[in-house]
């Protein structure tokens, strides 16, 4: 009879949740009381949806003394209001960012360029020296901004029609079919 093999573990849960909280950069910020959110609990406001999911989480761990409320309201169809956030700073004063139609990064860029400190700044500096993402994740941000606005026809008339046939099958790189595929 075979003998079992041995099951190796992975890594456990808590040690992935470290090591996302600990990512480089430290979110640390400095000069601040508090953070308030307000934001759509479903079907809107994605961007600070998930920063409240994947980023909020690190500034909190990195700042365990910072007070944070987070607002999650219903929001109907019908309802038009922006999400914000309201920075208050240890002299009391306020801050709001408007964090409707952005994504989580650049939300996060704004806090932190608002109070970030001098970590902060040399940070950013090294990373757009090197060419690197300042964020992780930025540069999905990035390739979808390119990615949205794509040239397409707006109209199927018969001559667009007959111009991407012809295209298609003059393609260099159009795989062969049938025979074609099989003969040399």
């Amino acid at each position: 009879m075979p003998r079992k093999p041995k099951f190796i573990p992975g890594p456990s849960r808590l040690s992935v949740i470290l090591k996302e909280l600990n990512e480089e950069p430290r979110l640390s910020l400095t000069g601040l009381r508090g953070i308030s959110l307000k934001l759509a609990a479903r079907n809107d406001h994605f961007g600070a949806r998930h920063f409240v999911k994947e980023e909020l989480r690190r500034i909190r761990y990195a700042n365990p003394q910072l007070s944070v409320e987070v607002n999650k309201l219903p929001k109907p169809l019908q309802d038009d209001w922006t999400p914000e956030m309201v920075v208050e700073f240890e002299d009391g004063a306020k801050t709001t960012i408007d964090i409707s139609n952005k994504w989580s990064t650049s939300i996060t860029k704004e806090l932190m360029d608002l109070a970030g400190g001098d970590l902060w700044k040399e940070h950013k500096a090294a990373a757009q020296a090197a060419g690197l993402p300042i964020l992780p994740g930025e540069e999905k941000e990035r390739l979808a901004a390119a990615k949205k606005w794509t040239p397409k026809l707006s109209t199927r008339s018969p001559e667009n029609l007959e111009a991407m046939v012809e295209n298609m099958l003059s393609s260099p790189e159009r795989p062969k079919t049938g025979a074609a595929a099989i003969l040399p």
